[in-house]
């Protein structure tokens, strides 16, 4: 693998994620993880493999007898594509990086025992796990020979990433499509698997790292503190992660809470408006124009808190309207409405905690739905162990009645078991660290004598 952990935790965190993987998705029955080798030989090897009983209670792991990718693996040039042999989707996530989806097995182009047999497989999706090659590397990589493919072109040249895994979920017949909320899970918890074998290496180096301290502390201190705190500060991708989830509840909350309103479609009636009012102004508005049209659109996939949303609108939306009109002027009463949706945008982020629409949602009992929306519409901008928890625990009460609940919860566990190890694990080094510069000083002052 192109990172190095210890295998026994390697397949552990495989497992995990499989076992996240098939609870959470009611349709998956089995799942398997490969790891992908160092380049160039990147072999393919089959780590821990598991399939769910009908009950959906219990898992039951164990490699298949027979499998070209059990260990030891193949290696790039036996399953790249070529013409001449059939082609497999494990070629396109690991040349491509990108996730396949067999929604048809039975026209399953990236099916070998289709090709091969005339035997469709089954539902299946597949995800890589990648990597950032400077997180994985730590901004200093060795100098990798990476494979050509059948073009001849370099594997990853102008990718930021090297794929380190991928993740092959089964399906029960007709219940997975490409671009499917299931598929978007899948690809959240590969980014998740990702993120965790990354601090899995961290602390395998750290360790690594102490023991050549010992043998010399002035030039591993200089080491082990550029290398290890860079690569801490990376960490923010967790939060990232943790930030996405709780939008998603953020928007699933407000889908629930507004399905009777009829302010459910405010944010898109705004968005809407501007869009037009830039449409008829022609070609006049040249790119800020268009700027503006992809802003106002990504607004639509955002589910910030208020404070912070009102801010993004700001920035993003109402200071390039400025510049526009300044440029290309319109009558009072189309600026009046292009006022107005602006402010409408920003009323819409307060929906979710309107005391009105709140007021009219009786579903759940009152003090979960206080404690509920104070939390997911609380500044995330330092997010701590202790309001994970919280969020983790209410949604483990089935009044709440979200439709991804379940999943959300999974996901949030994860990220909250990862935050807490980088956490840790920068604490041990800079306690390491001290020891080490307290170590140094030592020395430098014997030299002074």
């Amino acid at each position: 693998m192109a990172i190095k952990i210890d295998q026994a935790i390697l397949k552990k965190a495989c497992k995990e994620i499989i076992e996240s993987i098939l609870f959470c998705l009611p349709n998956a029955f089995k799942g398997t993880v490969y790891r992908i080798g160092k380049p160039p030989e990147m072999v393919a090897t089959r780590i821990a493999s598991g399939i769910i009983d009908d009950e959906r209670k219990k898992i039951s792991w164990g490699l298949p007898e027979r499998s070209d990718y059990n260990p030891p693996g193949r290696p790039w040039i036996e399953y790249k594509d070529e013409p001449g042999r059939p082609m497999e989707a494990m070629a396109w996530c690991v040349e491509r990086q990108k996730s396949w989806t067999a929604e048809n097995p039975k026209k399953d182009i990236r099916s070998v025992r289709l090709q091969v047999e005339g035997v469709w497989e089954d539902f299946h999706h597949m995800e890589p796990v990648l990597i950032r090659k400077e997180d994985l590397y730590l901004g200093n990589g060795p100098s990798l020979e990476y494979p050509k493919n059948y073009e001849g072109k370099t594997l990853w040249e102008n990718s930021e990433y090297v794929v380190v895994a991928v993740i092959k979920i089964h399906f029960q017949p007709n219940t997975i499509k490409v671009g499917s909320p299931e598929a978007m899970f899948i690809k959240r918890l590969s980014r998740a698997l990702g993120t965790e074998l990354l601090s899995y290496q961290l602390r395998q180096q750290s360790v690594e790292v102490a023991h050549q301290l010992a043998e010399d502390k002035l030039n591993s201190c200089n080491i082990l503190a550029d290398s290890l705190r860079n690569a801490i500060t990376k960490s923010g991708l967790i939060f990232s992660l943790i930030k996405l989830e709780l939008g998603s509840l953020r928007e699933q909350w407000e889908d629930v809470l507004l399905m009777d309103s009829d302010k459910k479609g405010m944010k898109r009636e705004a968005v809407h408006t501007l869009n037009r009012t830039i449409e008829n102004m022609g070609e006049n508005t040249n790119q800020l124009g268009k700027d503006l049209v992809d802003v106002q659109n990504r607004f639509l996939e955002f589910f910030l808190p208020p404070e912070r949303g009102e801010n993004w609108v700001r920035m993003q939306v109402e200071e390039r309207w400025d510049k526009l009109l300044r440029e290309k002027p319109l009558d009072a009463e189309q600026e009046n409405g292009v006022r107005s949706a602006i402010k409408q945008m920003k009323r819409s982020l307060y929906l979710g905690k309107d005391p009105e629409i709140l007021a009219k949602h009786n579903r759940i009992p009152e003090a979960l739905k206080n404690e509920w929306v104070d939390l997911i519409y609380m500044n995330t901008d330092h997010i701590g162990i202790d309001f994970l928890d919280r969020v983790v625990h209410i949604l483990e009460n089935p009044s709440l009645n979200l439709p991804y609940q379940g999943k959300c919860r999974k996901s949030l566990i994860h990220l909250k078991t990862l935050a807490y190890v980088i956490g840790q694990l920068e604490d041990n080094i800079n306690v390491v660290l001290q020891q080490i510069l307290n170590g140094r000083d030592d020395v430098l002052n014997n030299k002074s004598i």
